[in-house]
């Protein structure tokens, strides 16, 4: 780089910016808080060394890190980025509670239509069987209700009641 054009990191340790710059793709002349943020917790020499290491297609998401850290540090020097992770995760954990509570109340107005919907189609078959006029069975009784073995319940009925006398005197 020509010396018009040093990227952010050489202008503010003011030096003159190499073209092997290892800076130089990640703290732009555009930006030069973005490094200043960086220098300060990090410092030049370790922001160098950290970026050296890593391997050419890792760097930018490093230096974008380490700029978001700094800046989280400068802003918030206790905490730094922990305090927006642990609002984050709040977030999320609220969210997921209301999502539950969500599918809770959607299950519940499910079952409710589910169950309406049956008790319809009861009274609907209570009120056609009323409408054939079927004397011989009550009007709450439905036809899937309807007593396939009459006799056989009667005698049985009968017996009961027969069992249940001794000398005609019931118990």
């Amino acid at each position: 780089m020509s010396h018009s054009t040093r990227c952010a990191a050489c202008k503010y340790l003011r030096r003159r910016c190499p073209k092997d710059c290892v800076l130089a793709p990640y703290f732009p002349p555009t930006k030069p808080q973005r490094f200043a943020c960086v220098h300060k917790i990090f410092g030049a020499s370790n922001t160098t060394k950290m970026l050296e290491q890593l391997p050419l297609h890792l760097r930018a998401v490093a230096a974008d890190c380490m700029s978001f850290e700094a800046s989280s540090r400068v802003e918030d020097p206790v905490y730094g980025s922990v305090r927006i992770i642990s609002q984050l995760q709040e977030q999320i954990i609220e969210a997921q509670s209301e999502l539950v509570k969500t599918k809770g109340e959607i299950d519940f107005h499910n079952a409710k239509q589910h169950l309406q919907q049956q008790q319809m189609q009861q009274l609907q078959m209570i009120h056609a069987i009323a409408q054939e006029g079927d004397e011989d069975q009550p009007l709450w009784l439905s036809s899937c209700q309807q007593d396939p073995f009459p006799n056989v319940n009667q005698q049985l009925l009968e017996d009961y009641n027969y069992s249940n006398t001794f000398f005609g005197f019931e118990f």
